[in-house]
């Protein structure tokens, strides 16, 4: 997908790789399992991608208990879609609309900055993305 940005003189250049919300180069999601609306690893997105699956966030059981609620089992395996279910800790990209419903709830999982795709930032502001951005370093958060 072309991108068009401004250099710092204004002027209008592109780019063919998708950018994340911080405008660098979007970075994958996860391999493991593989995820993306085209299963590429990346939360890249396109025409298709009615839902926006452009937000990867490191899944927490409170998010999965929500989405289920709302009719999105993320958790049960389902096979034919070579799809081992979600566990806490798994990175995912999620629809944007999802997220932010989840984050309205209180129950919003951390974000990955660097692999959220930018149109999330058409559905999410910017500043709801960096206040649940994902810290591994901090104290609280969950180990691999």
């Amino acid at each position: 997908m072309r991108q068009y940005r401004r250099n710092n003189e204004g002027s209008a250049v592109t780019t063919d790789r998708p950018l994340n919300v911080l405008g660098s180069p979007l970075q994958a999601c996860s391999f493991d399992p593989l995820t993306g609306f085209m299963r590429t690893g990346c939360c890249e997105t396109g025409p298709q991608d009615a839902g926006s699956h452009t937000v990867c966030a490191r899944v927490t059981r409170e998010f999965l208990d929500f989405s289920l609620l709302r009719g999105n089992d993320l958790v049960t395996p389902r096979p034919q879609w070579r799809f081992a279910g979600l566990k806490p800790g798994d990175r995912w990209c999620l629809c944007a609309s999802r997220w932010l419903e989840a984050c309205v709830a209180g129950v919003a999982p951390p974000v990955v900055l660097e692999a959220t795709h930018e149109n999330a930032l058409r559905i999410v502001p910017f500043e709801l993305l960096r206040q649940n951005a994902w810290q591994p370093n901090h104290p609280t958060a969950p180990r691999d």
